[in-house]
């Protein structure tokens, strides 16, 4: 190598610290940036050259120190993990919130419960039984049936006003879905054209990988990494992002919980009327949730509980009515209902009380007189009867209630195994400040010992070249 090789050779290693340097400073800046991955400068040894000719033996040094790019210390099996559990944990969070809200609208145990509504009921009934005829209990027991009327349309209206605000959200989570693809696809074009120029991508990466999380977290999906430094994003099956381009979804079905049509799914803009089948995220809970109700109890959650209204509203007006009917008025009137709903209307929003006075209540047997209580006892007994509206209410929150359990239960799992995941991927692609201040040392002084290097072989040149010749004189 020549004298001046050597001031090469410096300088290479000069250049080589100053961007280990650099890249230290920019770890430490991002260190608490959410979704950085540190980054480490690829170097190499340059060889030395080829020698030729009667001067082509002996050892000869290397010429410096190539940089050949800026490794991002991240792991594409560690990240597939945190997509996967995010999706899980994005499914399971929304269904245990809602379910939460559905056992919370049903106010059990609590004074503006259905249970205690029907506590009063019957206890009306007992106090006319004991005063047929007169005003004032008559007047209770119409009280105590509106009550219980109103109580169980006030529940069905809040699930469904729950169904439709879960429905709205939905819509609004399906449109950042599609922005999120937007967004990646952009970020596709961006690093393919810069890693073709030779350019270091990492930003753009980790920007493209945090999007790719949050899709995953709303629709379950998965990437696969291609040679050009492109990525596809797939959901269902489907690629919604392939290379620099994306497909949009739409939410299609039922606009309102009662409304008829097909039910609520998600779809691709391009092909409509085809469901696209999600594994995980917040949509595929959306979806579970919004689904009508099924014979066996397997349709959506909100469904569910308001078709339990219906029935429990259907078999409070047969069993009472039932009884009722079996009676006479103070008038003589028999064949009474005492219930009544509206066909064409959920049994729980039109359950209303038939009598609008003493002269409609069925308090006695026929024959028996204007005075006899029977029917009034009987009906007051049916809240402790086996198979009574009590226990088939009792059963309908029993099940919510151990749904809702069960949901919060995969929401505390799916949450621990998402903060594993992440925490087993910061622990390699996370920002070490003691380690970044030992990078940032050493490269230091690899660019001090490179500037003395410099420094000798200016000095030898100095001599070689303004120095020879002088010794003796």
């Amino acid at each position: 190598m020549s004298t001046f090789g050597g001031l090469n050779t410096a300088y290479l290693g000069l250049t080589a610290a100053q961007q280990g340097i650099n890249l230290a400073g920019q770890n430490i800046a991002n260190a608490g940036t959410d979704g950085y991955t540190r980054q480490r400068i690829e170097q190499s040894a340059v060889g030395s050259p080829l020698r030729t000719g009667l001067s082509a033996a002996g050892a000869q040094a290397g010429q410096g120190v190539s940089v050949d790019g800026i490794a991002r210390l991240g792991n594409a099996f560690l990240d597939a993990g945190v997509r996967s559990t995010a999706a899980q944990a994005g499914y399971a969070g929304l269904r245990s919130t809602e379910l939460q809200r559905i056992e919370g609208s049903l106010n059990e145990p609590g004074a503006a419960g259905i249970s205690t509504a029907l506590q009063a009921f019957w206890s009306s009934w007992q106090g006319a039984s004991n005063h047929p005829g007169e005003a004032a209990p008559a007047g209770a027991v119409l009280q105590a049936g509106t009550t219980v009327a109103e109580t169980v349309s006030t529940g069905y209206r809040a699930l469904d006003s729950q169904w439709t605000r879960v429905r709205g959200e939905a819509a609004t989570t399906v449109a950042t879905l599609n922005d999120a693809a937007a967004r990646v696809a952009g970020l596709n074009a961006t690093i393919r054209s810069v890693t073709a120029s030779g350019g270091s991508a990492n930003e753009f990466i980790d920007a493209r990988n945090k999007v790719t999380e949050t899709i995953a977290s709303l629709a379950g999906g998965t990437v696969r990494d291609n040679a050009d430094g492109t990525m596809d994003v797939f959901v269902g099956g489907n690629a919604i992002v392939s290379g620099t381009s994306h497909r949009d979804l739409n939410l299609a079905g039922q606009a309102t919980m009662g409304a008829s049509g097909s039910a609520v799914q998600l779809e691709w803009a391009d092909r409509p009327g085809v469901a696209v089948p999600l594994d995980g995220g917040k949509l595929a809970g959306a979806v579970s949730l919004l689904a009508p109700a099924a014979a066996g109890g397997t349709g959506g959650a909100i469904s569910e509980a308001a078709a339990s209204y219906n029935s429990f509203a259907t078999k409070l007006m047969n069993d009472v009515n039932a009884v009722h009917r079996t009676g006479q008025s103070t008038t003589g009137a028999t064949n009474l209902d005492f219930f009544s709903t509206t066909p064409g209307t959920p049994a729980a929003l039109s359950l209303s009380v038939v009598p609008t006075s003493a002269a409609g209540i069925a308090t006695g047997a026929p024959g028996s007189g204007a005075l006899d209580g029977k029917i009034a006892d009987a009906v007051a007994q049916l809240g402790a009867s086996p198979g009574s509206p009590d226990t088939f209410w009792t059963g309908i929150v029993t099940g919510i209630g151990t749904v809702s359990r069960s949901a919060q239960q995969h929401e505390q799992l799916a949450d621990a195994a998402s903060a594993a995941a992440v925490g087993q991927r910061s622990s390699g692609a996370s920002v070490s400040l003691d380690e970044e201040n030992i990078s940032l040392l050493t490269n230091q002084h690899a660019y001090q010992a490179a500037a003395r290097a410099m420094t000798a072989v200016d000095e030898a040149l100095d001599v070689l070249i303004n120095h020879t010749g002088l010794v003796g004189r």
